[in-house]
């Protein structure tokens, strides 16, 4: 395998074709080595256009997904991230070259261990990976939140952390019907949730634990 190439098709024939069309994002993506974050077992599969099993019956999204969520996020240099489900460490690497640091949540222990040799190997230096449940962790205030796997329904007490002008991406439902959202911080009190696509995702670790608030 050509991996230049490949990296070269994932993103001309996946990721510009849904309409994922940000230089920054682009270029985070061309840059981003996605074949060191994949199970040995799966590295011919890296750039295909399909999640990616990782152990504990989690999964890397498809590259088009976390191209997508990365421009809907619009990260700037200066922002302050919180990411909940690092798995590979892949989603985290690509944030981490775009804003100014990721602080990262895996519940699972071996997981976070292979996501911080990734990350390490990677010489992604402004990512931490924490071995705890995120959804379950009261975090400081951050300017974007992403949360890798679906939840089955919004999380007021996370949007809460979001500072104004915060965006937070997160797969919404259950399966079958899941969207993707973007959930901004307008006020003090106020939020706005837009539907991006819809798509099915595994769920995050512990999202069945949370309790559910509504506003």
């Amino acid at each position: 395998m050509n991996k230049e190439t490949a990296r070269f098709n994932m993103v001309e024939q996946q990721i510009r074709t849904w309409e994922v069309l940000d230089p920054k994002v682009l270029n985070a993506c061309e840059s981003v080595q996605r074949e060191c974050f994949v199970p040995p077992a799966f590295e011919k599969l890296a750039f295909s256009d399909i999640e990616i099993e990782l152990s504990f019956k989690q999964k890397m999204m498809t590259p088009k997904i976390c191209a997508r969520a990365a421009q809907a996020l619009g990260v700037k240099t200066t922002d302050q991230i919180l990411e909940i489900g690092t798995g590979s460490g892949y989603m985290s690497a690509l944030l981490s070259s775009l804003g100014a640091t990721v602080t990262s949540f895996e519940i699972n222990e071996t997981l976070a261990e292979t996501a911080r040799k990734n990350l390490r190997d990677a010489n992604i230096q402004n990512c931490t990976v924490n071995n705890s449940d995120g959804l379950q962790t009261v975090h400081e205030m951050y300017d974007v939140i992403m949360l890798t796997g679906a939840i089955s329904c919004r999380k007021p007490e996370l949007e809460k952390q979001l500072q104004i002008g915060g965006r937070m991406f997160c797969m919404i439902g259950e399966p079958p019907s899941m969207q993707a959202t973007l959930i901004t911080r307008t006020a003090a009190k106020g939020w706005t949730a837009e539907c991006l696509f819809e798509t099915e995702i595994t769920s995050l670790i512990g999202a069945e634990r949370t309790k559910e608030f509504e506003f």
